[in-house]
């Protein structure tokens, strides 16, 4: 895969995010087939539950329709999804050779993780309001209106920013296609059933609700939900101070920036690690 030419304008920290995001957003558009299947999964989810689980999970919950209360799990998903297919990317350029002259370059470590997950929050936000547009066509109802649907992109993209450092270190500790795939595929189905996803918390075993409590796609879901309703969603964390959607949105967007960061730190450490690693 040849790479873009790109000016890096005196190697600042900026221009070498610039770099980095125009040299992965070229590499997706010229392999779209990734895009596809990322959406694959999330809309036979969309489309299988509502038809399938619709009417029996529309009893359980009040109020509201069984589309309504799952296009937020499937817009988590797909971020989910796209950001473990980051770390296959990531390893595709380790496997030719790309990822070694970055390296060795004098460009920043954390511009290059930044300008790779920029790349990827477009792919999620294209995505993300597919999904959103399918939804409504299946007879979910945004309460907040095209102001709730820019949000609920936003925290989709908050949410990924986590599980694509996890992928990307994956890819950097493995160095391998197929180890990244299983690891990052491990993850993402069972941390999917053991939260608010696709059922009411209350409907579920205890044994998963304790779980949920600490699972980050509960706060994601519960935030994207919240925004979704119009209304307070979170059922892991009792938080009354806010009012309204922000009793949700308040606790859920903490959690999610403290695993950005947590996670984004990991990913640029072991970066930097395998840059040290191979100069010697």
């Amino acid at each position: 895969m040849s790479t873009p030419s790109v000016s890096r304008h005196g190697g600042s920290f900026a221009s070498d995010v610039w770099v980095t995001f125009v040299r992965w957003t070229i590499k997706s558009v010229r392999n779209p087939f990734v895009l596809v299947v990322s959406l694959v999964q999330p809309i036979i989810f969309l489309v299988l539950f509502t038809q399938v689980f619709g009417g029996v999970a529309t009893s359980a919950l009040e109020g509201i329709t069984y589309e309504t209360y799952l296009v937020p799990a499937i817009v988590i998903q797909v971020a989910l999804v796209a950001a473990a297919t980051s770390g296959i990317g990531l390893v595709n350029d380790i496997e030719n050779g790309m990822f070694e002259k970055t390296l060795v370059s004098p460009m920043n470590r954390t511009a290059i993780f930044l300008g790779k997950t920029l790349a990827e929050v477009v792919r999620i936000v294209v995505q993300v309001t597919i999904v959103l547009g399918l939804g409504v066509l299946l007879g979910a109802e945004i309460a907040t209106g095209l102001v709730g649907a820019v949000a609920i992109a936003g925290i989709c993209v908050l949410f990924s920013v986590w599980f694509t450092a996890f992928s990307n270190v994956l890819a950097v500790v493995t160095r391998d296609e197929e180890s990244t795939i299983i690891g990052a595929n491990l993850l993402q189905l069972p941390l999917l059933f053991v939260s608010s996803a696709f059922l009411p918390l209350a409907a579920l075993p205890a044994w998963i609700q304790t779980i949920a409590t600490f699972n980050p796609i509960t706060y994601g879901v519960d935030a994207a939900r919240a925004v979704m309703l119009g209304e307070d969603t979170m059922t892991v964390i009792e938080v009354t101070r806010f009012g309204g959607v922000w009793d949700t949105l308040v606790p859920a967007l903490v959690v999610l920036v403290a695993l950005a960061l947590v996670f984004g730190s990991v990913a640029v450490y072991a970066i930097s690690r395998a840059a040290s690693a191979d100069v010697r």
